[in-house]
């Protein structure tokens, strides 16, 4: 059966699918497919900072198939990296309420966005409106390394509310220093580095951060 130019005929099923189809009479016919919106409703999406942290809270007013929300971050125009997940409620017509909190961030303009993936594989992105500020520390401070005890590898984090000369150096329980983690100029802002003991024995060590005239010294353990 031939339809007028442009004809068409639109389908939708309770699943919110549709094909529509457009039959010319002459020349090569033209087919698209619009599979209707994905699943989630996004009510909220909102972010504040504290400290080190950004607190991303968003609602959604109902969900059908939904698996789960991966969390994505760029700093300053960079790429986008996944940094979280959190799980969704499937199908639902209720609001739900999300949360997730990022982590041991250094002083920064951050963006987020939220990948919303189905139970097939589908997705959809639901991109933050606004930057979030991660500001300046007010004090000089040095945090318990994590994870502690570990093995190898553990994260130390300290932060420098004035700018100036930094060393970072780890000891061994008899006073002997076994490595240098930093050693160079810092601005203010909020800091991590990494220290791997793939080379050293079990046992307590002493990590020691020196700036401004300040000195701060703590216990961790590596247990092999």
């Amino acid at each position: 059966m031939l339809y007028s130019q442009g004809r068409i005929l639109h389908s939708t099923t309770q699943t919110r699918q549709s094909l529509s189809i457009a039959y010319p009479v002459y020349g090569k016919m033209t087919v698209t497919a619009d599979w209707g919106a994905l699943p989630v409703e996004l009510s909220s999406f909102v972010a504040s900072s504290n400290g080190r942290e950004v607190i991303l809270n968003w609602s959604t007013a109902s969900e059908t198939n939904n698996s789960r929300f991966e969390i994505e971050r760029n700093v300053s125009n960079s790429e986008w990296s996944k940094v979280g997940t959190v799980t969704g409620n499937g199908t639902s017509t209720v609001s739900n309420n999300y949360s997730f909190t990022d982590k041991n961030l250094t002083s920064g303009s951050y963006n987020y966005r939220l990948k919303q993936i189905d139970f097939n594989g589908n997705f959809e992105y639901f991109n933050l409106s606004n930057e979030v500020e991660v500001g300046t520390p007010t004090k000089f401070e040095l945090s318990q390394n994590y994870p502690n005890p570990f093995n190898p590898s553990t994260k130390i984090n300290f932060s420098l509310a004035k700018e100036g000369f930094v060393s970072v150096k780890v000891f061994d329980n008899v006073g002997r220093q076994v490595a240098t983690l930093v050693n160079e100029f810092k601005n203010v802002g909020f800091y991590t580095v990494d220290f791997n003991a793939a080379n050293l024995t079990s046992g307590v060590y002493f990590y020691r951060l020196e700036a401004n005239g300040l000195t701060k010294v703590m216990k961790m353990s590596l247990i092999k």
